[in-house]
This record gives structure tokens, sequence and C-alpha cells, in this order.
């Protein structure tokens, strides 16, 4: 068995809480963060029949893509399906764990998945995040530097794509003079101090930023650790919104919707008109992703695949990209082997379950 915390530390460094929108509430929906699971069941939607589902399969823990809980409950009363389902899942002593957008933004989840399934190569975030990224420049004692670098990389600092530990070491003379109350590290009080110092400055991530800055000053032998943190316009290219990549040789837009047709096993597909052009580059984005038609036409895509979409978002492609509408369950009904991936790979001392329940809601007659 493992807790549920250890559980929730594996998903979470994978797909970090913060990379969620602020309307989203992944998270632990229901649960003992120090419950030990025993085994999990893992789902998209959270319906009775999933319920039912970890019930006679013995799991006490369901993690789920979508949310069960978006809305805060008045009562709980068995009346409706939310509060039916909140009161049967704690019943049964089940705790439910969601990541809904966070799994969506960082690379390797729902869009990156989606791209591989469709074959695709040299994937991309398609819009990545803006303002998430931090400059952090602190001023180390020069001997105590490589001590405090370290710390700070192994928190997260200093990751730019394919490269770890960047940063940049500039060596100075700090000065400073400690008054009345203080307790400086080197130095005597009411006298100006000139100390050797390496100026240290590294990029971090927004979900990084506060465990780095802790064990920054945890390592740090100053007293009062001197530092900046800079907010930066640069984009963040390990999470986003949706991705794109390219096919490994064009191809009709008619064979293209036939191999988006048998790849995702779709009953069907609502698209634009063709636009007599060959399709190489395409864009991807599970869910609803109509708001990202034009950043898929500025980054010159051919397609656009994702769900959702209304009769004015088809017209808006006005011929300059054919528009492939997979359904929102289609998109994303293989997070379930995101997270069996996730999960499996640390060897987890429990059982892994990947839920036989269909929760699509829409249905085609054919």
């Amino acid at each position: 068995m493992s807790a549920l915390k250890e559980i929730i530390r594996e998903i979470e460094d994978f797909a970090p809480l913060k990379l969620q929108e602020d309307w989203d509430n992944s998270g632990l929906q229901i649960g003992d963060p120090e419950q030990e699971i025993h085994a999990v069941l893992l789902t998209l939607d959270i319906t009775e029949a999933v319920i039912d589902e970890a019930i006679a399969l013995k799991c006490n823990l369901i993690i789920s893509h979508h949310p069960l809980l978006f809305h805060s409950l008045k009562k709980i009363n068995y009346q409706h399906a939310h509060e039916r389902l909140v009161f049967k899942s704690i019943q049964n002593q089940i705790a439910i764990y969601s990541a809904h957008t966070n799994l969506d933004a960082v690379r390797g989840g729902v869009n990156t998945c989606m791209a591989q399934t469709l074959k695709l190569e040299e994937i991309k975030i398609l819009q990545p995040l803006k303002s998430y990224l931090f400059k952090l420049i602190v001023m180390i004692p020069e001997k105590y530097s490589a001590q405090v670098i370290q710390s700070m990389y192994e928190a997260g600092a200093g990751h730019m794509g394919h490269y770890d530990h960047c940063g940049f070491h500039a060596k100075g003379t700090g000065t400073f003079r400690g008054l009345e109350g203080s307790s400086p590290f080197v130095g005597e009080i009411n006298k100006i101090r000139e100390e050797a110092e390496v100026r240290f400055e590294t990029l971090v991530p927004g979900h990084a930023l506060d465990q780095v800055i802790r064990v920054m000053i945890e390592n740090h032998p100053y007293e009062k650790p001197s530092y900046d943190i800079i907010t930066l316009a640069n984009e963040y290219e390990d999470a986003g919104s949706g991705a794109i990549g390219v096919l490994p040789k064009p191809i009709s837009e008619r064979d293209f919707l036939i191999r988006l047709k048998y790849l995702f096993n779709l009953q069907v597909i609502r698209h634009t008109p063709f636009t007599g052009k060959k399709i190489y580059k395409v864009a991807v984005c599970g869910g609803s992703g109509s708001e990202y038609t034009e950043q898929a036409i500025a980054c010159g895509a051919d397609a656009m695949v994702s769900a959702d979409f209304k009769y004015h978002d088809f017209m808006a492609a006005e011929n300059r990209i054919l528009i492939a509408d997979i359904g929102h369950y289609e998109s994303e009904v293989h997070t379930k082997e995101i997270f069996h991936k996730l999960l499996t790979k640390k060897k987890p001392n429990f059982a892994i379950h990947v839920s036989k329940i269909n929760t699509n809601s829409i249905n085609h007659l054919i």
C-alpha cells in the first residue's frame, strides 16, 4: 500500500497544480492525504457507474481527469447526481483526486498524447505560457555558493527545455553593515564589511518558485540573503495550451480525416469544408479548443483537431485551415493511459485498474 499523499506527489510533480486554470478545481476532491491506498481506478469522468466499478474492484481511490466538484455544494442529500456521488464515495471510503487543466497544460500531458496518437513529429506546445517564468538573482558568499546553487537546482531552478543546471555566475564584492539587533554571519555590528560574493542568476518556473526560495534561504549562510525576483515575459515552452507538430509526410485532407477516425476510434468527425491543401502541420487541443484556432493558423497549421466547436467557430476558419471536431470525450479519453504510465513507472505498491466504463454521454445515430 501507499499513502494517498505519496500518490498525489507523483502526479503533481508531473502536472503541478499551479498550471491549472483559475476556474478549475484540480487536486484532492475527497479523502485524507494520510489514507493508505491499496487499489486505484483510473477514469476520465466520475459517474455513479464508475464509483460502483471502484467498489466492485475494491479500489479506495479514483483518479479522474474531469473534477467531480467544480462548484460548492450547499447540501448532500442524495437527491442530485453530484450530491449522490459525493455521498457514495464518502460512504465507501473512496478518495477522489482529479488532474484537469494542469494535465492539459504540461508537456507530456493530454495534448502531447493527442499529438503522439496522431503520429506527429517535432511536437511543441501550441501556445506556451507567458509570465510563468521568473528570474531569481541572489548574492552568495563565494565559498558557500556551490552548496546554495546546487540546492536551488535540485528544487527546480535552472531548467530550460532539454537542459538543466542553467545559470549565470559573476564574482564581485558585497558590502553591508549590521545594526543593533542584527546577528551577522560575518563581520561586526556597526562596522561596514566587505565580502567576496557570487551573483547567481537562474530561471525558475512558477510552480517551483516557492520551493526554490525556501531551500535557497535554508542553505544561505546570511541572516538576510539579498535576492531579487523578476517576472519575465518569456514563453515557458514546457507548458501551455494545445500542441503542434508535423506528419511524417503531407497527405490529402480526406486521407487525414480517415487517419484521424481510425487512430482515435471515432464514430463521426465534424469538419469544415476542404481547403484543397495538403495536410502536413497539425495543431491539437484536448477538450474545448476552439479559442486556439487563430493561434494554430498563426503557427502555420494546416489542420486543427479539437472538440466543442460551435457553428460560428467553423465559419471563422474562412478556408484558412481544416477544423476537425472529434468530440470532447474522444479527445481526452487517453488521459487514463497517461495516469497509468505515470503511476506504473514508479512501481507503486498497489493495484492499478483502468476503468472500463464509457462515460461519454454523447452518442451518434449512424
